[in-house]
């Protein structure tokens, strides 16, 4: 199993394999068909109150990963998610933020690796 991370925005790839959203709210601007996604998985996401309290400001990042990280080990989203790289040999999580290493797809994504996961990192 292999996980990776890309836009939503950017088109699909034969090479994005099983291709699940991770955002809690649908990205603006993007049709279904467009995204063609395998699955949404909102619950992996940080939860509502985490996402609103960081408002993708850079100099809390550190504070966001922690807390997130924290959530991810106290939920069963990241483990059903690792669940399902079983099953698929790619999977790529789909984010909608525009700061491509900056975000909580680039957190979970080393939660993953943490967990067992081979994570495929963007350049």
């Amino acid at each position: 199993m292999v996980f990776a991370i890309r836009r939503v925005y950017e088109p699909a790839s034969a090479d994005d394999g099983f291709r699940v959203l991770v955002d809690r709210l649908w990205p603006r601007g993007v049709s279904r068909e467009r995204a063609e996604l395998d699955l949404w998985a909102k619950d992996v996401a940080p939860s509502p109150e985490l996402r609103t309290a960081w408002h993708h400001r850079l100099e809390d990042f550190a504070h966001f990963a922690e807390q997130y990280r924290q959530e991810l080990d106290a939920g069963t989203a990241g483990r059903e998610l690792l669940e399902l790289g079983r099953e698929h040999p790619r999977v790529t999580l789909l984010f909608g933020a525009r700061d491509e290493r900056v975000n909580h797809a680039a957190v979970l994504l080393d939660w993953l690796a943490a967990h067992g996961a081979d994570v495929e990192r963007p350049a």
